[in-house]
């Protein structure tokens, strides 16, 4: 599973990195996120508001920070 933060590094962009990590942890996933901060990158998503969760290269929420029961969901489904 490859899961992608998009955003500028701002705090919301951190708290949904946090999030993330939580609820993999909770789920007992070993994934790897990667921090995309790149705004020609995030465009390409087509992403237009940031933070961003992207997970095996589909964009799964954006502009919004989701709480770690709404991650588990998302990631419950990829597994």
């Amino acid at each position: 599973m490859k899961i992608k933060i998009l955003g500028s590094g701002c705090r919301n962009c951190k708290r949904l990195e946090n999030n993330t990590k939580e609820a993999l942890k909770d789920l007992g996933i070993d994934a790897s996120i990667e921090k995309i901060e790149d705004f020609k990158e995030i465009a390409s998503y087509g992403v237009m508001q940031t933070p961003a969760l992207v997970v095996d290269e589909e964009v799964r929420v954006f502009g919004k920070v989701s709480t770690v029961k709404e991650i588990k969901e998302i990631l419950k489904l990829k597994v």
